[in-house]
């Protein structure tokens, strides 16, 4: 690892962590070819979990969750050694789409579940309807989801990038508690990557809304007019899940002032820069969750090393991360869409493009990116390089150079 601690427990924890994280990939690497050969595998109950995560109450549910959770935008069929080492280290709430990974990661945890069944009771799943249009739609990918991931149940289930309120009708009301009946779904809720102050207005006058999963980092808790709708959500008993906590934007990653001087304040206390940046987010408590992960479990382990530290950021810290934002906002896009879409009524994919290209640059997702792209209409899709960008990036509050990323992105994603 590349921090100095000044902890000691802290320091020894993170030892143990890391060890283990790095044992595990080193394991796997050589069972990787013995999985495809010979499927037998060590019963997960066989092995001692070794952390226990931290939980928070899953706003008026009644359940509590683990504050961390693991997102699965990759192929857990091929990467079953980062569900065991997410179980090993107390990470059981898991979160996947109907279209992660091409069907591959809900495929993932249905192979896992079906080598260690007796730990389903004590997981915590969510999936996400994706790519709909009408209530039958929704049907479908629930029993489309609920036979990949061979589990007669999904404790949450979402309506997936929600783009607007115009979808959250009273028949999806009722398709929901339908569900619930039927005993398919525990419990509902919405997810989006845009207009998400206005989503979450909404949401908090539907009290047939669980759980809604949205970005939230320590770029947007800036955001004023976001925070109060957060605060409307969070006395409404609704349960949020935050997502995208690295604030990571859609232009290739290139080391500045900036990020060599947060880098440099963050060792001096004891952690990682990522580190940081989610400990903001988990010190909200209005947050139940926080989605993290993805398919790399040196990173996972650190996460929840962060988790579990009860070293809490100090205003200093905080300052820190606020000049940091401010100071990079020209590489991130924060999803308000509503200017945009005025600025270019015939080009409505602007925030989405963006997004693909941060999966692209930021995650190194680059399948999933290329195919989300491919889902943008045709006819638009043919007019992002001959469309003029500047009244958007006039308007645009974080400065994005819209034209030139646009043209990396059709570049990198067809």
């Amino acid at each position: 690892m590349e921090e100095r601690q000044t902890n000691i427990d802290r320091r020894r924890f993170l030892k143990t962590v890391g060890a283990a994280g790095l044992t595990g990939s080193l394991a796997l690497s050589s069972c990787k070819a013995k999985d495809q050969d010979t499927p037998a595998e060590p019963n997960i109950t066989e092995e001692k979990k070794q952390i226990v995560l931290p939980t928070r109450p899953f706003g008026r549910t009644g359940i509590k969750v683990p504050v961390l959770s693991l997102g699965m935008m990759f192929d857990a069929l091929e990467k079953q050694f980062v569900l065991r080492r997410a179980l090993q280290l107390g990470v059981t709430y898991w979160d996947t789409a109907h279209v992660y990974s091409g069907g591959n990661s809900e495929l993932g945890v249905g192979k896992f579940l079906s080598k260690n069944p007796e730990i389903r009771k004590d997981l915590f799943i969510a999936s996400k309807a994706s790519m709909t249009k009408t209530i039958a739609d929704v049907e479908k990918r629930l029993q489309t989801s609920l036979k990949r991931m061979q589990t007669d149940y999904i404790d949450l289930y979402f309506l997936h990038d929600i783009k607007g309120t115009r979808r959250l009708t009273d028949e999806l009301r009722d398709w929901a508690a339908g569900a619930k009946k039927r005993k398919l779904i525990r419990f509902f809720g919405f997810t989006m990557h845009k207009t998400i102050t206005e989503c979450l207005e909404f949401g908090a006058g539907l009290d047939w809304i669980d759980a809604i999963m949205h970005s939230y980092n320590f770029r947007l808790m800036q955001d004023e007019k976001l925070n109060a709708a957060v605060d409307a959500c969070h006395k409404a008993g609704i349960a949020l899940i935050a997502m995208k906590t690295q604030g990571q934007g859609s232009a290739k990653k290139i080391k500045t002032g900036a990020d060599k001087k947060v880098v440099a304040h963050f060792l001096e206390r004891g952690f990682t820069v990522g580190q940081a940046k989610l400990k903001a987010v988990l010190a909200d408590r209005r947050f139940a969750n926080a989605c993290v992960g993805r398919d790399n479990i040196k990173h996972l382990a650190l996460n929840v090393a962060a988790a579990i530290d009860k070293t809490k950021l100090t205003q200093e810290d905080i300052d820190a991360l606020t000049e940091y934002a401010r100071a990079t906002c020209s590489g991130y896009c924060a999803g308000c869409s509503r200017i945009c879409d005025d600025a270019l009524p015939h080009m409505p994919y602007v925030s989405d493009v963006m997004r693909y290209l941060m999966y692209y640059n930021s995650y190194g997702e680059r399948r999933s990116a290329r195919e989300l792209f491919a889902q943008i209409p045709a006819g638009p899709r043919s007019r992002l390089l001959a469309t003029d960008y500047t009244p958007a990036e006039a308007l645009c509050p974080q400065h994005l150079p819209i034209q030139k990323l646009i043209a990396e992105a059709v570049s990198k994603l067809t």
